[in-house]
């Protein structure tokens, strides 16, 4: 020490001071790691997914499919939907998180009356097709979709695809600002899309040209997976007939009939994986999104009218593509997987007449001359109804008004007419829609701009015959009531905690969930709040 050198004297302040910040800093090294946001985010929609067939079925999966997101997820048991939506308009809803009257979008098809024809939702003449001849785009959806919020949380880096069966469910999951969508064009069998979108990724070239479905068609045989004394809760009869399904090249029908098939979930998966493989998703410094489309609605090529082994043996088929999904994203970065089923009409086909069940027939054609005769009874000559398409009648409105009609008097005379005709189980207009007078989840469901005059439910095991459309050939629709909701699991390992969701959920609350889990802004017409989920302690609430 130096001769003059003297002792460092600190104050007691500036001790406590120090010890604070020591603190601050050392618990601060202490404290894990916030986990970073997900990289990859898995977007899958199953039509016609049930809980009970997954409980069934739960020891004819393998441990990386279905029983893997179980498992490790949040399993919400009954998502609802409301009465009215096809996979189309289910679809909407899960990824906008706001129902058809906000949306836009409730169902694949519109009724045009000008043209007297349904045409799809998403018809848009402003665009053309690519490898296929459809106009479409996003357009019609309202609001903006998850797909839209990730492009957008990304500052456009984040890459955003979708790919599905069908048209309608690849553009809704694709949302406005998606890089691309495609579909299995009914004509076909190309990979098709939208010139909405402008991205057209390499694997899906190489598969339009180098191996098509046209020349692969002839070749799929569906058989079942497993010996049939396998399929748990198969009644014995149906143990010693097992079915093989072909898609041949003669048949016009052939893609749609493949689409319907648990065959097409291959071709969805193969095409996923060259997506995450060839555009490196998950791997870049962005959040990515890969929307996929799956059925596992009953098969409309079945024999038998439940189609309860197709069935069972899709739900085995598709775990197998699951694993192999999900299998292809272990590479990459975290992965949030989100897999929610729609529910689907069941088959229209009838039970045999051995049985003797209640039956009937209703004729659309006759239902309409019947509505029209009555009408011109009670308020002069005319065409009162103009059209019928499923399940509604559309009325005249232009003689309505020329005749300076009350046009709500005139519907509820129409729906009390039909309420009498033999095979009707309920009858009901617009306007007791709009006020109040059925389901509240029917209003939130129904689009007023394209909505019907008037609706009817026919009485379930009844025939409805549709002639009016189609007066040569046509349609017969055997009715059975079904559920409007499905499961749904959220699998995101590294951020939520395993729980059960019992009860009915709101499938609006789908998408602020997600948004939560994601970190970005919930769609702009969700309104709904997020499920209460229960969060790792390491991921930031």
């Amino acid at each position: 020490m130096q001769k003059n050198s003297k002792p460092l004297i600190i104050s007691a302040p500036a001790l406590a001071l120090i010890a604070t910040l020591l603190t601050a800093f050392s618990g601060r090294a202490a404290e894990p790691a916030r986990s970073q946001r997900p990289q990859l985010v898995l977007n899958i929609v199953i039509d016609g997914l049930r809980s009970d067939y997954l409980e069934l079925l739960s020891e004819c999966f393998g441990s990386d499919g279905f029983n893997k997101l179980i498992e490790g997820g949040v399993v919400i048991d009954n998502v609802s939907y409301g009465p009215g939506l096809d996979m189309a308009g289910a679809v909407a809803v899960l990824n906008t998180g706001a129902e058809p009257a906000v949306n836009g979008i409730a169902g694949s098809m519109t009724y045009n009356t000008a043209r007297h024809l349904a045409l799809p939702t998403l018809t848009d003449p402003g665009k053309i097709g690519n490898y296929t001849d459809e106009t479409l785009s996003p357009a019609a959806i309202r609001v903006s979709t998850l797909s839209d919020e990730l492009r957008i949380d990304g500052g456009g880096a984040a890459y955003s695809h979708a790919i599905a069966p069908n048209a309608a469910e690849a553009i809704i999951m694709a949302g406005h600002a998606g890089n691309s969508a495609f579909w299995i064009n009914d004509a076909t069998g190309n990979w098709a899309t939208t010139t909405h979108y402008r991205e057209v990724p390499s694997p899906v070239t190489s598969r339009n040209y180098r191996s098509p479905l046209s020349y692969r068609i002839d070749t799929i045989n569906w058989t079942p997976s497993l010996s049939l004394s396998d399929y748990p809760g198969l009644p014995a009869h149906k143990r010693y007939y097992p079915f093989s399904h072909t898609f041949t090249g003669t048949d016009p029908d052939k893609y749609r009939r493949f689409k319907t098939s648990a065959s097409v979930n291959r071709e969805v998966t193969d095409l996923a994986i060259d997506y995450i493989a060839s555009l490196n998703l998950g791997k870049r410094d962005a959040m990515d999104m890969l929307s996929v489309g799956y059925t596992l609605a009953p098969y409309v090529g079945a024999t038998d009218t439940d189609a309860r082994l197709e069935t069972m043996d899709a739900y085995v088929k598709l775990d197998r593509e699951l694993a192999r999904l999900l299998q292809s994203s272990e590479s990459a970065g975290a992965t949030v997987v989100i897999l929610a089923g729609t529910p689907s009409k069941p088959s229209g086909e009838a039970d045999d007449p051995k049985w003797h069940l209640s039956n009937g027939e209703f004729s659309t054609r006759k239902a309409v001359s019947l509505l029209n005769m009555y009408l011109i009874a009670r308020y002069g000559n005319g065409e009162w109804v103009t059209d019928y398409y499923d399940g509604a009648f559309y009325l005249n409105n232009e003689i309505i008004e020329r005749k300076n009609l009350d046009a709500e008097d005139l519907r509820s005379d129409a729906a009390k007419f039909l309420m009498k005709m033999s095979g009707i189980a309920n009858a009901y207009t617009i306007d007791d829609i709009l006020e109040g007078r059925t389901d509240d989840a029917l209003r939130r469901n129904t689009i007023v701009a394209t909505a019907p005059d008037v609706y009817i439910d026919v009485i379930p095991g009844w025939t409805l015959i549709d002639d009016y459309a189609h007066p040569e050939a046509p349609k017969h629709t055997t009715i059975r009531a079904s559920s409007a909701t499905a499961p749904a699991i959220i699998y995101a390992p590294a951020g939520i905690v395993p729980q059960r969701i019992g009860g009915e959920v709101d499938a609006r609350r789908i998408a602020p969930t997600v948004s939560r889990i994601l970190r970005i802004r919930s769609p702009n017409g969700a309104s709904q709040p997020p499920l209460p989920i229960v969060f790792n302690s390491k991921i930031s609430k």
